[in-house]
């Protein structure tokens, strides 16, 4: 790590405490009406940190974070690599619609191999979320994959959907579903036979995250593989059962279903087929991959093992090589902050809870897992609650504020980062009560943190890595619809300084996004930024200049 040297800011002076960025995942600025639940909650300390002047508006969405468009909502993964990187890579959907678009993914070598078993009389299996939320997954690319098995002449496909209901509407399952059952439907030609074989709502079958909960993964597994689950004819009729049995029940907590035909399940995982979790984003994807590719793995009894040639759509952890083969070659990122910060002997401390520590880890590390230098950093992670956050929207962060308080009090650590999910996490369940209590909770985090910062003689960072939690629902013609995606809205972006030894001003930066919050840092704690980063927000004002 040697080539990675920073330079001494000119007129710097040190100060005595850490800077501490506190990551708000979630908190987006909003319309600031009663949609809003950032707008509607009890947040004194935020409402008066909004008031300093050295605070912005940063992007968190589309372009700002490597996303195709504007149009396109943000994400933790993407924020957080933007945070930790501070330079804007492809990311995600982008990466794969240019291998789709350009063909390359079918001429690698895993689409080579797959084509080779459908040749040799194996099925071809997708599972991954059926939706258009950009998110976790992108239906189009689904679609423009089973329009390549159609034209290379695969015989046997099934499709395992996982419904959303989180990063597009909470009820809107059929509109998916209908449209990809008719077009597999019409594919069945020629001796092929394609169809929908399986699936469930994302938040209780197969999309586990952080070994959150395995049970999620293992009805997944019973359901694609062994074809244990309730059955239904379509998967429509599926979906539409399930709304009339319980009429308050939203897409992403959907039963796990499996489609029969005969009297049997249409599609169960045998020994020499293939399959693709054709989801893009990591971290709901990994735990599946191992129940696959595991030999010796423990976290569930699978039942059975059948040999398949698994590949994810991408490798979503290039240090544990999960999954060992993938269509897509995920974006390399290196020179991250923390690599540059341990190359300059800083010590740093990074936490959250299980849900988001990821987030500050692996992905603020460029998609790069455990530590760049253990002697100089220190990772903890808070077990989150295993129920739906609506039932418990205070979640972990007051166990993450002891733990930071401490880290202050230690001196040990320049650099500290932490993320509070609530905001996210909440906002995901729709609740209201819910969403207004996890911002109100952050916001008593604050004023937990910030005193002890202040006795210390730090710097707070204050942002968040996308909106969530600023929109509750929409109202069409009326009648409000929970919103339960991500937002497009930018974040707010605060420095709180609480010492003497240097002043700053506002810079401005055009179309200013996250990334700018690395050279932000870095500055803050006495160094020039990379060369290649995103500018700093942030100027120092020298002594006797303007």
């Amino acid at each position: 790590m040697s080539e990675l040297k920073l330079q001494p800011l000119s007129g710097y002076n040190d100060f005595p405490g850490p800077v501490v960025t506190i990551i708000m995942d979630g908190v987006g600025i909003g319309p600031q009406d009663d949609s809003d639940g950032v707008h509607m909650a009890y947040t004194p300390i935020l409402d008066e940190l909004l008031k300093g002047e050295l605070v912005t508006n940063l992007k968190a969405h589309g372009t700002a974070v490597g996303l195709p468009s504007d149009g396109d909502m943000g994400n933790s993964e993407v924020g957080h690599n933007a945070l930790g990187s501070g330079r804007i890579f492809s990311q995600g959907a982008k990466l794969v619609n240019e291998a789709l678009h350009s063909g390359d993914l079918f001429q690698g070598e895993s689409w080579r191999e797959i084509k080779k078993r459908t040749d040799n009389g194996g099925t071809l299996h997708f599972i991954g979320l059926v939706s258009d939320g950009n998110v976790h997954s992108h239906i189009e690319q689904l679609n423009i994959m089973l329009g390549q098995c159609e034209k290379e002449d695969v015989q046997n496909v099934r499709v395992h959907g996982l419904v959303d209901g989180r990063d597009v509407s909470p009820k809107s399952g059929l509109e998916y579903f209908g449209p990809l059952e008719e077009k597999l439907k019409s594919m069945s030609t020629n001796g092929r036979d394609y169809c929908i074989a399986s699936g469930g709502g994302r938040m209780t079958v197969t999309m586990d995250r952080y070994g959150a909960d395995w049970g999620i993964v293992e009805k997944g597994w019973k359901a694609h593989v062994l074809g244990e689950g309730r059955r239904f004819n379509t998967a429509c009729e599926a979906i539409q059962t399930f709304y009339k049995e319980d009429q308050a029940m939203i897409d992403q907590y959907m039963d796990s279903f499996v489609i029969e035909r005969d009297g049997e399940p249409v599609g169960c995982i045998e020994d020499g087929d293939s399959v693709i979790l054709f989801n893009f984003r990591g971290d709901r994807a990994i735990e599946l991959s191992q129940a696959f590719e595991e030999k010796d793995f423990t976290a569930f009894n699978r039942q059975r093992h059948p040999e398949v040639f698994f590949a994810g759509m991408m490798q979503y952890d290039g240090d544990a090589m999960i999954p060992k083969h993938y269509l897509v070659e995920p974006p390399a990122i290196a020179g991250t902050m923390g690599e540059y910060l341990c190359a300059a002997g800083v010590t740093s401390y990074a936490i959250s809870e299980t849900q988001k520590f990821g987030h500050v880890t692996y992905f603020w590390n460029g998609n790069k897992s455990g530590y760049i230098n253990e002697e100089l950093e220190k990772y903890v992670e808070i077990e989150s609650d295993k129920v739906t956050f609506d039932l418990r929207p205070w979640m972990k962060a007051s166990e993450i504020t002891d733990k930071v308080i401490d880290a202050i009090h230690s001196n040990k650590y320049k650099f500290i980062r932490l993320n509070y999910a609530n905001g996210d996490m909440v906002g995901h369940t729709g609740v209201p009560i819910s969403v207004r209590i996890a911002v109100e909770t952050v916001d008593l985090m604050l004023k937990r943190v910030l005193p002890v910062l202040e006795k210390a003689g730090g710097v707070a960072i204050i942002t968040a890595d996308h909106g969530n939690a600023d929109c509750m629902w929409t109202d069409k013609k009326g009648e409000r619809t929970a919103m339960v995606a991500h937002t497009r809205n930018p974040v707010p972006f605060i420095v709180k300084p609480y010492f003497n030894s240097n002043s700053y001003s506002l810079q401005h930066v055009e179309n200013a996004g996250l990334a700018s919050v690395a050279a932000t840092t870095i500055n803050l704690l006495g160094y020039e930024a990379p060369e290649g980063y995103e500018p700093s927000l942030l100027k120092l004002i020298l002594p006797g200049s303007r």
